[in-house]
């Protein structure tokens, strides 16, 4: 992993975390594959602390343009699917 993570100086500690265990879960998706329900609940949290769209946007498109991962899709997918995401 070469890049760093978008977060934002407006979240605290804790949604740092959140925010990185979602994109590391995004990440998992891709490597080796992911339980739809802890991608889920990944992103769940996530849209507490990222609840606008044009910020999940942002934030996703950031994390996309520095990694190659792309959270909207593995999101698209999970919602589809009901077992094991793998991209």
């Amino acid at each position: 992993m070469d890049y760093q993570y978008p977060i934002s100086y407006d979240w605290n500690t804790d949604e740092v975390v959140d925010v990185i265990t979602f994109f590391e879960c995004v990440e998992k998706a891709y490597e080796k594959g992911i339980s739809r329900e802890k991608i889920m609940q990944a992103y769940k949290r996530f849209k507490e602390i990222v609840p606008s769209k044009s910020e999940e946007k942002q934030v996703c498109g950031e994390f996309e343009e520095t990694s190659g991962y792309s959270a909207y899709r593995v999101i698209q997918k999970a919602k589809n699917n009901t077992e094991i995401i793998k991209m």
